[in-house]
């Protein structure tokens, strides 16, 4: 597809904004998100305040409001994912955008007749909107970004998601609140708002259906439970979508609670309730741009376990920060910043939703990365569908165990704690989240990681690395510069160490004895070997069958010819680990390892150089030593 991946990546996430592939798309989904949130809060407003109607009270508007916006996603999710897929992306968000001004035509005429039933049938219509964009936001990055690109490209859409739910919030609660005059005010700022939406959208690049063919199967219920079997076969992906839902639920129990916690919890005036949400959005947005920055450029699921930490950690310490709060009259915002016990509050709440941020953005990034383009928008609709019954499910599960007696603060600390289960389940399932954590802390903590030709290391397909031996975390650090899981053929001695002997393990290494010792081992880690290539995926070999013990590179054994046997098109990577000898995981101190923790200190400098993919026909192990001897001598 000639649409796909351009070759040059854009210098840093924010240089995306003044390129059309990507800026016309960002505003598109911007005033998207705007739109809808002020639209929402300016009918929740009204209902709450303004008017009287007996069969919708003021506590059960927002609940109703959320409902019907959400129903949609349950309801059609299935549909627009086949579209997405089926059509062309950009025709299709052309289509929503228009289809949205005819709604919000329909809700001026709501809000300034006051009229609550047509209202109520423009925030199904809204959710329905949205439902249709949902799978085709998703699925149009990948399509134009490169692999490098993705990380950034999600955390900007997800920051402009996020600042565009508070604009929108804000915007429709002061419009609405004008005297006299504030549906007027909020109706012109909806149309306003799609119009501008749909001229943008006339902007974004044409980008050709991934799966024309495609014939749509217009049963709702048969299509989800086939988009959920569908994630279901790519079980890293499933369980992504999973993880991105159970994101979802967490935020939802925050996001719902914050009028009631700042009134009843901190004593503090809508306007502090407003600032909650201010502080939660803020965070998410510089969570998801850290992204790009942590992650190097890469889709670094990684850092998956680092957002699920800071998650449990400052959700638990909200409980703590938040109770037993002296009970005061209401406070506006100027007093409630003056205490200094309300800081720690906003703090906690900052950062617990900067940590959700870097939790989900390489989620998504993961899923546009691992799922056939063909599919991909389907895919997204299944991750939307369950994103929905998640959060339908933390309203109804929140509200029960409030009606049960829980307080707030309470509430926070129950999911606080429930996240950390989840997140233990999840990291012991797919065990590559824990070790690519793991690889990060030892590249960016212990040592400072450099890494120079990564563009070498295959993207798709089979691939056979090629390394030198110099420490016991020598497979880590390579993990760490591959944004694709690698299985490692090591050493059988080295599952025995403590703690890296589990993780390698945990990750699926192939153990290999030398064919004297036990030639069972020998020859079945061969045929695992081989296996993995010819599923499609990388493997790594230390071809000198032992960590150097004096620093030098030793010769090279042939099981690399072995392996490679019958596999004529499998691309061969020289790899070569620079400036690890003398450090802690190195054999230095009479030929063992791990004995002075700070001989070098933390952060010392080490590299790896990834040369160009040879071909298996002029591959030998003394024409492989010779690459990797060629690649340690370059400077790092």
């Amino acid at each position: 597809m000639h649409h796909e991946q351009p070759q040059q990546p854009a210098s840093s996430q924010f240089q995306l904004l003044s390129e059309r592939r990507f800026a016309p798309f960002f505003w598109t989904q911007f005033l998207n998100a705007g739109n809808d949130n002020l639209f929402k809060f300016a009918f929740t407003v009204m209902v709450t305040y303004q008017l009287s109607v007996k069969w919708l009270q003021p506590e059960q508007a927002g609940l109703v409001i959320g409902a019907l916006f959400i129903l949609p996603f349950v309801l059609l999710s299935a549909t627009s994912g086949q579209l997405a897929d089926k059509l062309d992306k950009t025709k299709l968000i052309r289509f929503v955008k228009s289809f949205e001004i005819v709604v919000m035509l329909l809700a001026a005429w709501g809000f300034i007749s006051a009229n609550v039933p047509v209202l109520l049938v423009c925030v199904f219509l809204m959710g329905v909107h949205s439902t249709l964009f949902g799978p085709v936001k998703f699925a149009y990055l990948p399509q134009v970004l490169n692999e490098r690109e993705l990380t950034g490209g999600n955390g900007m859409v997800e920051m402009g998601t996020f600042v565009a739910i508070l604009l929108g919030n804000v915007a429709g609660g002061l419009l609405i609140a004008i005297p006299g005059d504030g549906a007027r005010y909020a109706a012109g700022a909806c149309v306003l708002a799609a119009i501008v939406g749909r001229l943008v959208a006339q902007a974004v690049p044409a980008l050709p259906a991934t799966d024309p063919a495609l014939k749509i199967n217009w049963n709702p219920v048969s299509e989800t439970w086939r988009n959920l079997k569908l994630a279901h076969g790519q079980l890293a992906v499933f369980r992504s979508l999973l993880g991105i839902s159970w994101m979802w639920f967490f935020g939802a129990v925050f996001l719902a609670n914050f009028p009631a916690f700042a009134k009843e919890v901190l004593h503090g005036d809508e306007h502090v309730a407003s600032l909650l949400l201010v502080v939660f959005s803020i965070g998410i947005g510089a969570g998801s741009l850290m992204c790009e920055v942590l992650s190097h450029r890469h889709v670094e699921i990684g850092l998956v376990p680092l957002g699920a930490i800071g998650m449990s950690v400052f959700a638990i310490d909200l409980y703590f920060a938040s109770s037993g709060l002296p009970p005061t009259a209401l406070l506006g915002v100027g007093t409630f910043l003056a205490t200094a016990a309300h800081w720690r509050v906003l703090v906690d709440l900052c950062l617990l939703a900067g940590f959700a941020g870097l939790y989900s953005v390489p989620m998504y990034a993961l899923i546009q990365i691992r799922t056939q383009p063909t599919h991909r928008a389907r895919i997204i609709a299944a991750n939307n569908i369950l994103n929905a019954i998640f959060m339908i499910a933390s309203s109804v599960l929140a509200g029960a165990l409030l009606g049960a007696g829980l307080t707030i603060p309470q509430l926070f600390l129950a999911v606080g704690i429930a996240n950390a289960v989840v997140a233990l389940y999840i990291f012991l399932i797919v065990p590559e989240y824990l070790l690519r954590f793991v690889a990060l802390i030892v590249s960016r903590v212990m040592y400072r990681f450099r890494v120079s030709g990564d563009e070498h290391i295959p993207l798709k397909g089979a691939g056979l690395l090629v390394c030198n031996h110099v420490s016991f975390v020598d497979a880590i650090l390579i993990m760490a510069a591959s944004p694709r899981p690698i299985v490692f053929l090591m050493d059988h001695r080295i599952f025995r160490t403590p703690v890296l002997g589990w993780l390698f393990r945990l990750g699926k290494a192939i153990p290999i004895a030398p064919q004297k010792e036990d030639p069972a081992v020998y020859e079945a880690a061969f045929e695992r070997a081989r296996a993995v290539l010819a599923d499609g995926e990388l493997l790594c070999i230390f071809p000198e069958g032992g960590i150097t013990r004096d620093g030098e590179l030793q010769p090279f054994k042939g099981g690399v010819m072995k392996i490679l046997d019958g596999f004529a098109e499998v691309p061969v990577v020289p790899l070569a680990l620079q400036n690890l000898w003398g450090s802690y995981f190195s054999r230095v101190e009479a030929g063992t390892a791990m004995v002075k923790p700070f001989r070098r200190g933390l952060n010392s400098r080490v590299g790896l150089v990834a040369g160009a993919p040879m071909a298996p026909a002029e591959v030998s192990p003394e024409t492989l030593r010779e690459r990797v001897r060629a690649l340690l001598a370059q400077p790092g």
